[in-house]
């Protein structure tokens, strides 16, 4: 699986193409990573508004959706056409509680101050040309006491570790909640701080 998506994309490149979205969601992915035991770990209530910034087609955003009986998932990707795969899925689950946002993460996102209580990023920071910004503007739309949440997958050839993470988040407001490791994957939280760090 590694060679593969290293072949249809080299690391650097930027997006990763929707022609390829087939690798991101498919049964060989889920033997490696169940998408729903990932979103059960979000610990979400199911009350939330929560951000799914580059869900690409949809391979976590229908678990989340499913969660959030009372709740919201906004999806935020910089390719239309991979939003429009996650829309085909969504519907097709009959999920109405999902909004559908393309721009570029870096550049600002668009929902208001302290608005979500929840953002996740599956494997798409390390694609984010702009880190710190996107990381500056997750802190402006999450809730004082809101939580950031990242997996980063060891065959990703974009993968951020912990320690790289933390760096990058850190000093925009957060503190580290916990990180939970397998020999596949981790999946890091973070807290905002109830007063945001000014850059």
């Amino acid at each position: 699986m590694d060679t593969l998506v290293r072949q249809t994309r080299r690391v650097g490149d930027f997006p990763y193409p929707h022609q390829a979205a087939f690798l991101l969601d498919n049964p060989v992915r889920r033997f490696f990573t169940n998408p729903r035991d990932t979103i059960d770990q979000l610990e979400l209530t199911g009350t939330e508004q929560v951000l799914e910034l580059g869900p690409g087609p949809g391979f976590y955003s229908l678990e989340l959706a499913r969660k959030l009986t009372d709740g919201r998932l906004e999806l935020f990707d910089i390719q239309p056409q991979m939003l429009d795969k996650a829309r085909r899925k969504l519907d097709a689950a009959g999920c109405v509680n999902v909004g559908f946002h393309s721009g570029d993460a870096g550049a600002g996102l668009p929902f208001p101050d302290n608005s979500l209580d929840v953002a996740f990023l599956a494997t798409v920071i390390g694609e984010v040309p702009d880190k710190p910004a996107c990381v500056r503007d997750l802190a402006r739309v999450l809730k004082p006491g809101g939580r950031l949440a990242f997996f980063e997958q060891f065959l990703d050839p974009d993968r951020i570790s912990v320690a790289e993470l933390r760096e990058l988040v850190e000093p925009e407001g957060f503190s580290l909640l916990d990180a939970r490791g397998t020999r596949w994957h981790d999946l890091v939280r973070f807290t905002r701080h109830p007063e945001l760090v000014e850059g």
